[in-house]
């Protein structure tokens, strides 16, 4: 849950085991407060089993039992990467947005991926669906403004929706994601994001200098058309020269010479 001791108000010892001092002594060593012990830890499960059927049945009305998002949801974003829009542990029902844009110049449908998981990158996590959103206006890249926005209800649909804000065209879709993980399955993803955590940032972060190196490049060669003109011919040859070194860095993939190489064409276009 990525809470952090200040954040949780209560420990409940669960199981037989816990009767012992040494487990006792762990949990308030680790959460930098005494366990609550009063209750009967062969019986706790089966007290809020109780106390859940009570309120199922109406026979309980002073309780309010909440559920959550058992993964974080979210979309593909450019690179392959896995952008969360509703956070694993959010109360439900819920909503969030996010506003994302065009990866390609004049580009007139954007394919949106839905998935749920904990890792970084798109491919490692589970796919719930795919939809398109067309006639955006034909932009440069960057440029388009799509709000994607997820929301779920108390039965565990979400739908999704993408809407391009200046003609406000809109489409979605509707998933029933309410039973698609056990909880095992759910256990097994949240542990393997742990496993793969540091791998997965930086696989991340190689992805995000590579598109902002792309980025740069296309920025870049943009800016040489429309000031073609006015720049001195030594300084267009500066900055193609630029450009050709970073389009080599990006081919042999090492990422220090690419973030160099972007630094360097960034400090030569911001002279401009």
């Amino acid at each position: 849950a990525k809470l952090s001791p200040e954040r949780i108000d209560r420990v409940v010892l669960v199981g037989g085991s816990t009767r012992m001092p040494a487990i006792r002594n762990l949990a308030e060593k680790i959460f930098h407060k005494k366990p609550y012990i009063k209750i009967n830890p062969d019986e706790v499960v089966a007290i809020g089993a109780a106390v859940q059927a009570g309120v199922l049945t109406g026979e309980i009305n002073n309780v309010i039992l909440v559920d959550v998002t058992p993964l974080s949801l979210g979309i593909e974003t450019e690179g392959g990467l896995f952008a969360k829009i509703i956070p694993r542990n959010s109360t439900i029902p819920t909503s969030a947005g996010q506003i994302f844009t065009n990866a390609e110049d004049n580009q007139t449908v954007m394919d949106f991926h839905v998935l749920q998981g904990e890792r970084e990158v798109a491919a490692d996590n589970i796919s719930l669906g795919q939809f398109q959103l067309i006639d955006i206006p034909p932009l440069h890249r960057g440029k388009a403004q799509v709000e994607v926005t997820f929301e779920i209800d108390v039965n565990g649909i979400v739908k999704v929706s993408a809407q391009e804000l200046y003609t406000e065209v809109q489409t979605g879709i509707r998933i029933d994601a309410s039973h698609l993980l056990s909880d095992e399955q759910v256990e097994e993803a949240v542990r393997e994001a742990e496993a793969f955590a540091e791998e997965d940032m930086e696989r991340r972060s190689e992805i995000e200098i590579n598109i902002q190196a792309d980025s740069l490049i296309r920025a870049a060669e943009l800016v040489m058309e429309e000031t073609r003109e006015k720049l001195s011919t030594s300084y267009l040859y500066v900055i193609e020269s630029a450009v050709l070194d970073l389009k080599a860095a990006l081919a042999e993939g090492e990422s220090t010479v690419i973030e160099n190489r972007t630094k360097e064409l960034r400090e030569l276009l911001d002279k401009i």
